[in-house]
């Protein structure tokens, strides 16, 4: 609370440059990825193209998440997936059926 007059004086468009670096910095850990590896590279692929086309960094990391289990299943390796896997995804697949199912029952 004590530095938020701070904040204040620095106008948005200072942000842009920093959120850039932020950005070529994220990018440089993309050589990491296995990209030969289906299993990881596809959810990695979806998380990454995902959170700029939805302006949504929260859509691009739960389909990324819902990925990986979907080709876990479909892979047979079940045994692999840990316990939290199987909960995070479950609740990204909750957070994305919201709102189809309010339509659906017409409520907003």
């Amino acid at each position: 609370m004590f530095l938020s007059p701070l904040v204040a004086v620095v106008p948005y468009e200072a942000a842009t440059p920093a959120l850039v670096v932020v950005g070529f910095l994220m990018m440089q850990q993309v050589v990491g990825i296995d990209w030969h590896d289906l299993d990881i590279a596809v959810p990695a692929f979806l998380t990454i193209v995902l959170m700029p086309f939805t302006y949504s960094i929260t859509a691009g990391i739960g389909a990324g998440f819902v990925t990986y289990v979907v080709i876990k299943i479909a892979r047979g390796k079940i045994a692999t997936l840990h316990p939290l896997m199987w909960i995070v995804s479950l609740l990204f697949v909750i957070y994305f059926a919201i709102d189809p199912i309010k339509t659906l029952l017409g409520v907003q």
